[in-house]
């Protein structure tokens, strides 16, 4: 059985048992979070697809990690005019543990 989910601007295709690396949620380490927007669920025979979400479908998963993505540098640099910029930026990351999907 696996779906695939919306979290972040992005998807995700996810099973029981997987682990995932997604954008900041909300809560602590061992905190159960349920992710709402599933837009497809198979199970080997069926699939169900949503339009664009399946209603009463949805994801259990537990909070195994939070943490921050590796650091990325923004160097804006404009040639002859002494303009020099340099900044970073580390993105705030939540590892979850999949542990349930409610189709």
């Amino acid at each position: 059985m696996y779906a695939i989910i919306e979290s972040g601007g992005k998807q995700y295709r996810v099973e029981p048992g997987a682990v995932l690396t997604l954008e900041r949620l909300p809560g602590q380490k061992g905190h159960r979070v349920e992710l709402d927007r599933v837009l497809l669920v198979s199970d080997g025979d069926s699939l169900k697809v949503g339009h664009p979400t399946l209603p009463g479908a949805r994801v259990v998963s537990e909070i195994v990690a939070q943490t921050r993505g590796d650091k990325i540098d923004v160097f804006k640099f404009k040639r002859r005019k002494k303009y020099r910029r340099k900044t970073g930026h580390r993105q705030e990351q939540t590892t979850v543990r999949i542990a349930e999907i409610v189709a």
